[in-house]
This record gives C-alpha cells, sequence and structure tokens, in this order.
C-alpha cells in the first residue's frame, strides 16, 4: 500500500474546506461533537491476516475548518502499539443523512513488539471508513486503515487492518 489514503484524506478534506469553510474562514475554530471510539480489526503484513487489533480514540469537541483533532493508541496481540495524534475529516457537507464517509490522518509512534519490523518508530495511520449515525449520536464505523514510516527509513512495507469501531458521544 502507498499512500493512497493519505491522498483521499487530504484532497477530500481540502476540497470541503474550499467550498465549504473559506467563505466564512477556511480553518475558523468550530463546535464539533466529542467522541470516545473503541475499535477492533484485524492486522495485515503484506496481504496476510497475522494478528488481532484493539484501538481507543478520542475526537475533540472542536474542529478547524473540515479538521477536527484526535488522538488513538492501539495494541496487537503480539505485543506491537501504537499511539498518535491527528486529524479527522467526516462528510457532513457531501452526504445528508445518518450515512458518512470519514478519513483520518495521523502520525505516531508505532513499537513492533513481536510483530514484523515495518521500519522504524515513526508512523503516519491514514484511513477510509464508511460509517453511520445513530439518533443518539453514537456511530459505527467500518475501516481500511495503512500505516507506514512514509519512505522515510529504507525499509517501509507498511502495516493494514480492516476494522470496526464504535463511537460514544460525550
Amino acid at each position: 500500500m502507498d499512500g493512497t489514503l493519505a491522498a483521499i484524506f487530504l484532497v477530500a478534506s481540502l476540497t470541503d474546506m474550499t467550498l465549504n469553510d473559506c467563505p466564512t474562514g477556511c480553518l475558523a475554530q468550530d463546535q464539533a461533537t466529542s467522541r470516545l471510539s473503541f475499535q477492533l480489526a484485524k492486522t495485515e503484513f503484506q496481504d496476510e491476516v497475522i494478528g488481532n487489533e484493539a484501538y481507543i480514540g478520542y475526537d475533540f469537541a472542536k474542529s478547524y475548518g473540515p479538521f477536527q483533532p484526535t488522538i488513538g493508541v492501539s495494541v496487537t496481540d503480539d505485543g506491537a502499539y501504537w499511539i498518535g495524534a491527528g486529524a479527522k475529516w467526516t462528510s457532513a457537507n457531501f452526504l445528508s443523512g445518518p450515512v458518512f464517509v470519514e478519513a483520518t490522518l495521523m502520525p505516531g509512534y508505532f513499537s513492533k513488539g513481536k510483530g514484523p519490523d515495518i521500519g522504524g518508530n515513526v508512523h503516519f495511520r491514514s484511513s477510509l471508513g464508511i460509517g453511520y449515525e445513530f439518533d443518539n449520536g453514537a456511530t459505527i464505523l467500518a475501516s481500511y486503515d495503512h500505516r507506514s514510516n512514509a519512505d522515510t527509513k529504507p525499509l517501509n512495507p507498511g502495516l493494514e487492518t480492516i476494522a470496526i469501531r464504535y463511537a460514544i458521544p460525550f
């Protein structure tokens, strides 16, 4: 996997910002729904499922244009962990109704544990998912993500997850 998910995040979020936020301030701060999320995933390395991952995330109660700050931490059953912070874009202005598309880009620290060596400790996690928002503000999302060091190291095979996430509003 290359930087396709990161490119989708940038194109979608910057297009949204240009069309919907720039008339009143491209990166103007606004209120957003804060959420605590719980995610379970299968981890893949070189197109082979190698284990499971649990992830906990928090979305802050503000946004800057279309970007909502988010943080997360994950651990796999082989002892690898990742912790990072970044931005989330949600299709609030593109789709109406409870179905939404979401993309994230989060740099972070990765420790391989007993898992495969994916090249260094600084890794960028990008994801793309489709979700549903319930009447109470909770969401459920199916996503695919990729993390890699973005070719900052000679070794860069990357690691992927296929996940289901449930988030509750605060």
